[in-house]
């Protein structure tokens, strides 16, 4: 199934993304996970892209598994810094011979050992990677979307035409980076459909579950935290409980205002755990 046609039925869909554990302990956990985030009968997941050869490849069997062993419709990410377009359409044969129809397309970061002055490779945009994922055709293709605007844009316009290249060159649908105030992402939409910008953009949502990882994920991201937020986290945030409470009663509030405004769902970075994601989406469905 192609996922935009997921969003065209009226209801908001529910997603998850997961990434690959990095060793066979994490990967007990990581299936327990899947299993215990399928019964909440999700519209899709999403799974990342591992760098490098052994990881890519794994990256890769491990979603075609999730879609063909546990039934979940299955979008893998693609990147395409440092790749050639011999390379992108090696993985995107491999990818869909698991039967995947759906592709998050990204750049990617760049390498940390790029030499001052170099360039990202032949393919140097998610835009680039898009026109060339249509031209093999069969695929929806998702973006990424920066309510908060990317943190190497120089300005929230320019950010927004790097947006509207990549619906251009053949996006139909679109995943934001994280956000905890959602004026920023109704003012995103606002500005995108206002360009002429007509995809699904699907909030993506971090439940906060640990206090030094919430400044780690948000400093990494360019993602702005609310003063109301940070004031209420500051006196318990050396308490883990406390701050798994908050974070899951913040989301829970979040993710109702998206959807009462019209998001088309909500996408879920789950970090691989189950249990916030779960009780937040058990209590959106339950009204609670």
């Amino acid at each position: 199934m192609r996922i935009p046609d997921l969003f065209r039925g009226g209801e908001p869909v529910f997603s998850f993304e997961f990434f690959l554990p990095k060793n066979e302990s994490d990967l007990a956990r990581f299936k327990e996970t899947v299993r215990a985030l399928k019964l909440l009968r999700p519209g899709f997941v999403t799974m990342t892209y591992g760098a490098g050869g052994s990881a890519r490849e794994r990256t890769i069997e491990t979603a075609g598994a999730i879609k063909n062993e546990l039934g979940l419709e299955t979008a893998a990410h693609l990147t395409c810094v440092a790749h050639t377009p011999a390379e992108i359409a090696a993985l995107l044969g491999r990818i869909r011979s698991f039967g995947i129809e759906n592709i998050v397309a990204l750049r990617g970061d760049l390498p940390k050992d790029l030499a001052p002055g170099a360039g990202p490779g032949p393919i140097p945009h998610a835009a680039d990677l898009v026109r060339l994922i249509r031209s093999h055709g069969g695929s929806s293709v998702a973006v990424a979307a920066y309510p908060e605007k990317h943190p190497e844009s120089p300005s929230p316009e320019e950010d927004l035409r790097r947006f509207r290249e990549k619906t251009e060159a053949g996006a139909d649908w679109a995943i934001t980076q994280l956000f905890f105030d959602n004026a920023s992402y109704f003012d995103f939409t606002a500005r995108a459909r206002a360009a002429g910008i007509a995809i699904p953009i699907v909030p993506g949502i971090m439940p906060v579950t640990n206090f030094k990882q919430l400044q780690k994920f948000t400093a990494m991201c360019g993602t702005r935290l609310p003063e109301p937020m940070l004031r209420d986290l500051a006196p318990i945030a050396d308490d883990p409980e406390a701050v798994l409470r908050y974070g899951i009663d913040y989301a829970v509030r979040q993710c109702r205002e998206l959807l009462q405004r019209g998001a088309p769902g909500i996408h879920f970075y789950t970090l691989n755990r189950s249990h916030a994601t779960a009780t937040i989406l058990e209590r959106l469905r339950e009204g609670g």
